[in-house]
C-alpha cells in the first residue's frame, strides 16, 4: 500500500494537473476571441452587402458561443479555486484523492486523465455520474457503474 506522503503528492499533481488544464483552455477561448474580434473590425464593407452582413451576424454568433463558454469556464476557475488541498476525511467529498479497486479519482473538477510515470488519476467534478456514485462513501463502500461493482480502497 501507498505512504501517505505518496498520496498527498499525487493528490497535489492532481490538483496542479486541474489548474493548468482551466488554464490552458481559458487561454485557448481567449485567443479565439481576440481573433474574432479582429475578424470583425477588419471585415470590410463590399458591394456585396448581404454577403457582408451575413459574415458580420456569423461571427457576432460564434463571439457569442465563445462568451458562454468563457463564463463557464470561469464558474469551473472559481470552483477549483474552493478545493481543499490539505482536506482528510473519512467520507468522499471535495479535494479527495479517492483510490477504488479499479481506479483512482481525485474530487475537483472534469479536467480528464492525470497520468504520471507511475500513476493514472481521473479528474471528475461531484456532479459527474461517477462522483455522484461515490460522494459521501467511506473507505469500503461500494458502488456500481457500467455494470461493475468496485470498492472504495483509500480516502486521502
Amino acid at each position: 500500500m501507498k505512504k501517505i506522503e505518496e498520496f498527498d503528492t499525487l493528490k497535489n499533481e492532481a490538483y496542479n494537473y486541474c489548474g493548468q488544464f482551466v488554464a490552458e483552455r481559458l487561454g485557448r477561448i481567449q485567443r479565439q476571441i481576440k481573433e474574432l474580434e479582429t475578424a470583425l473590425t477588419s471585415e470590410t464593407k463590399s458591394s456585396a452587402g448581404d454577403k457582408h452582413e451575413t459574415g458580420r451576424a456569423m461571427i457576432q454568433l460564434e463571439r457569442e458561443k465563445l462568451g458562454q463558454q468563457l463564463s463557464e469556464l470561469e464558474k469551473t476557475q472559481q470552483l477549483l479555486s474552493k478545493v481543499p488541498k490539505d482536506r482528510n476525511s473519512q467520507l468522499v467529498g471535495l479535494g479527495n484523492l479517492v483510490m477504488t479497486d479499479s481506479f483512482a479519482y481525485y474530487i475537483a473538477i472534469s479536467a480528464g486523465e492525470y497520468k504520471n510515470s507511475t500513476n493514472s488519476v481521473y479528474c471528475i467534478s461531484a456532479a459527474t455520474p461517477i462522483g455522484k456514485l461515490i460522494y459521501g462513501k467511506a473507505i469500503g463502500d461500494t458502488f456500481h457503474f457500467n455494470g461493475k461493482t468496485s470498492t472504495i480502497l483509500t480516502i486521502q
